[in-house]
């Protein structure tokens, strides 16, 4: 097979809704959904073959099965899987976080850093993220305000809608705020050093851990700059590349091709249609994800629908993240 259906894990983390189950069909029984792992290799959420024969397998498995050439030569560059693709529905406001680069996590957390790109699916009018500081402070300050439960005065408040990308280096404070729902593409990894979460109760009764020690290890102490040179891609870096592709119509069609490079990722945003690869179709609806083994060739989606494609560019020309 070189046309994979997937189905994702789940996280039932304190800040989701239930968006994803009413809206994206995810087949889910609890309250609060959170986030679905849609394409992931990390052992902390792998995402499953959801037909043919080998449903039921992890795409890990998958993979150990049929060799890296399914991922493409612009792959063999990375020990592990490279990236992980996530739904997020943020009922609630994530806490204030950041992630450390390839070198810190390696050091510290046996995992890689992490990098990652947002695109804005759904937001409330009004609606914002933290994205950075307003101006550059020392660590110092950062200690103090963490202690002192100010930081919010000097983060960077970033007005989004449906549509808006932001890509966030390893190293940049952020948080997703409340009523967003966002496809995220990252680094195959799940470091995360929290500074603030609004006083918070975890599950056990207890504040939820911070990593404050950690977070001004690695935090950027500086304004963010949202990237706006990666064109014509919506991301590019390093560890992904990530396009959008519309079709307004019942009938338009796009047509890619998963060379010898890359695998190909597709995520269904929005809409309905059919996607074809040789001889294997599927019909997809909102809330898909489809793996393309690299060298498969030429591929359709035929409907009217919202995608994402995501691969692994060659390293050459590649802006560096760490």
């Amino acid at each position: 097979m070189s046309l994979l259906k997937l189905s994702p894990s789940y996280k039932d983390y304190i800040w989701g809704g239930h968006r994803l189950v009413e809206e994206y069909h995810k087949k889910y029984d609890g309250d609060i959904l959170a986030e679905s792992w849609e394409l992931s290799c990390h052992p902390d959420g792998p995402s499953y073959l959801a037909e043919g024969p080998e449903k039921g397998l992890t795409l890990t498995e998958y993979i150990q099965a049929h060799g890296r050439d399914v991922l493409g030569t612009n792959c063999k560059r990375f020990a592990d899987f490279p990236i992980l693709i996530k739904f997020i529905d943020a009922r609630g406001n994530l806490s204030i976080q950041v992630h450390p680069d390839n070198a810190y996590a390696r050091e510290h957390e046996n995992q890689f850093g992490k990098t990652e790109m947002w695109y804005i699916m759904d937001a409330a009018p009004g609606a914002f993220l933290y994205y950075g500081f307003d101006h550059t402070i020392s660590r110092e300050e950062m200690e103090q305000r963490i202690r002192e439960n100010t930081l919010l005065e000097v983060l960077h408040k970033e007005p989004v809608e449906k549509g808006d990308v932001l890509f966030i280096p390893s190293g940049t404070i952020h948080a997703i705020c409340e009523n967003i729902v966002i496809a995220e593409i990252q680094q195959n990894s799940n470091v995360t050093y929290r500074v603030y979460d609004y006083g918070r109760l975890g599950a056990d009764g207890k504040p939820r851990a911070l990593h404050v020690q950690k977070a001004l290890d690695v935090t950027r102490r500086e304004p963010a700059v949202r990237d706006l040179h990666c064109a014509p891609h919506l991301a590019d870096c390093e560890y992904f590349t990530v396009d959008k592709v519309t079709l307004a119509e019942a009938d338009d069609t796009y047509c890619g091709c998963a060379d010898e490079g890359s695998f190909h990722s597709i995520l269904i945003m929005d809409g309905e249609g059919t996607i074809t690869c040789g001889a294997e179709a599927y019909s997809f609806r909102k809330g898909d994800s489809y793996f393309i083994t690299a060298g498969s060739g030429a591929y359709t989606l035929k409907g009217c629908c919202e995608a994402l494609i995501s691969h692994v560019s060659a390293k050459n020309d590649r802006r560096q993240s760490d």
